[in-house]
């Protein structure tokens, strides 16, 4: 009697599977509709947007051939170019929504992936692993550094050297990654990041000798400023993005990145000093290697390499910060009138 009752259950529990299954394959099969309904209205934005662009552009090209004398001629283009920025700030808008292709370094190391997410809520998840990962990682080198101070050990450097590669290529990847998701990241402070893996990938072939030796302390000291002066940087940078976008006045995908950048000069008090201490060392740092270079016992490559890569950044960040001091100086000078022209 059990035995039957048991197995008139089994066939219930069966017919009750059976009914959860098939509405599972209806569910799947409105899925993949949805899908492939999704996937066309994707394809049909983004060739509207291109087809706009494209439009616009001629658009812009007729205006160039108006007259610069005829009064009204002049009303109109500045009427109608003035539409067209306005066109394409919205076209923007509709473009964070849209994936974007990836540029020729993603393809080339994800080997065309997509990597745009399409929802606002991955991309800050995203955006927040990057800025934890950096400060993770900056505190593992920050001890790495420390134990290799007091140890001296050349194990202790390689560790370090091959943690510098790897934390600086994984940061242009995540970068790339954070550029197609809308954030704003470009100019020097981009290429700066690939500039820093190079260096880092010389210093893992550098022998061991006489020169490394003298250079170690040295370059052991100037990582340790920098990976402090990232702390200082990251939560000053942080407070100033948390206000201007609370304000409006920034994009919510904006992140923290190494630099001196216009957003952040209201509120500036310490930073710059520091900033401008780093490209000294920087500076140092390719002096002594240059002087190490002439050194008699001097045959490794590295040496002249490193010093000349040390002196571009030194270059490429003096430069960018003063330009951009310079042009927040400019403008705060200008009269509100000049301003709102711009």
């Amino acid at each position: 009697m059990e035995e039957g009752m048991s197995r008139d259950l089994l066939d219930k529990e069966w017919a009750g599977l059976q009914t959860d299954f098939d509405k599972l394959e209806e569910t799947h099969k409105t899925y993949q509709s949805a899908v492939s309904n999704f996937t066309k209205l994707q394809n049909q934005c983004l060739k509207e947007i291109a087809h706009q662009k494209k439009r616009l552009g001629q658009v812009s090209q007729g205006l160039e051939r108006l007259s610069r004398t005829d009064e009204e001629e002049i009303l109109l283009r500045n009427s109608i170019q003035e539409q067209i920025e306005t066109r394409r700030d919205r076209i923007a808008v509709l473009e964070e929504t849209l994936p974007r292709r990836s540029g020729l370094y993603l393809r080339i190391i994800l080997d065309g992936i997509n990597v745009s997410f399409i929802d606002q809520e991955k991309r800050y998840r995203f955006k927040e692993q990057y800025e934890k990962f950096k400060l993770v990682i900056s505190g593992i080198i920050l001890v790495i550094i420390s134990m290799d101070l007091m140890f001296k050990y050349r194990a202790i450097d390689a560790i370090l050297h091959f943690l510098l590669v790897w934390y600086h290529c994984t940061l242009t990847i995540r970068e790339s990654i954070l550029i197609v998701n809308g954030s704003r990241m470009k100019g020097w402070w981009r290429l700066v990041q690939f500039i820093r893996t190079i260096k880092a990938g010389i210093f893992i072939v550098w022998p061991d000798g006489l020169m490394y030796d003298i250079f170690r302390t040295q370059f052991l000291a100037y990582h340790c400023y920098t990976t402090l002066l990232q702390f200082l940087q990251f939560y000053y940078q942080q407070g100033c993005l948390y206000r201007l976008r609370a304000l409006g006045e920034r994009h919510e995908m904006d992140v923290t990145i190494q630099g001196f950048h216009s957003w952040m000069w209201k509120g500036l008090s310490f930073l710059i000093p520091f900033l401008y201490l780093g490209y000294i060392f920087q500076l140092y740092n390719a002096y002594t290697l240059y002087k190490l270079s002439q050194h008699e016992q001097c045959d490794e490559w590295q040496v002249i390499v490193s010093a000349f890569i040390f002196f571009v950044l030194f270059l490429g960040n003096t430069f960018t910060t003063s330009m951009v001091i310079q042009q927040k100086l400019t403008e705060k000078m200008m009269p509100k009138s000049c301003k709102k022209t711009d």
